[in-house]
C-alpha cells in the first residue's frame, strides 16, 4: 500500500514536470516569432521595445489593445490578432521570466 502511494506520487510529479516542460516549449515557440523585431528572448537591440522581464499584466493588456485597435501600431495589430488570450498569457509568462540584458 505504501509502495503504491509512493509510485503514484512519483508518477504524478513526473507527469506535472513533463506537462510544464511542454508549456514552456510552446511558449518559447510562440515567442520565436517575436525575436525578429524584439530580439532573442525579448532583449531588443534597440528601436523596438524590450519584452524581457516585462510585467505579465502589462504585456497581456498591450496585446489585447493591439488586437482591438485601441493601441495604434504599424504591424503589431496584425500579429496580435494571430494569438488567443491563452497564448497571450503563455507569452507573458515566457517574457516575464527572461532576464533583461
Amino acid at each position: 500500500m505504501i509502495m503504491s502511494r509512493t509510485l503514484l506520487v512519483v508518477f504524478g510529479m513526473l507527469f506535472c514536470t513533463a506537462a510544464q516542460a511542454e508549456v514552456d516549449k510552446h511558449a518559447r515557440n510562440l515567442a520565436a516569432s517575436c525575436s525578429a523585431c524584439h530580439g532573442t528572448d525579448g532583449n531588443s537591440e534597440g528601436g523596438m521595445p524590450v519584452l524581457a522581464a516585462l510585467d505579465k499584466v502589462l504585456f497581456v493588456n498591450q496585446m489585447k489593445d493591439f488586437k482591438s485597435g485601441a493601441r495604434p501600431a504599424t504591424v503589431m495589430h496584425q500579429h496580435a490578432k494571430g494569438y488567443t488570450d491563452e497564448e497571450y498569457e503563455l507569452l507573458a509568462d515566457f517574457f516575464a521570466a527572461q532576464k533583461r540584458h
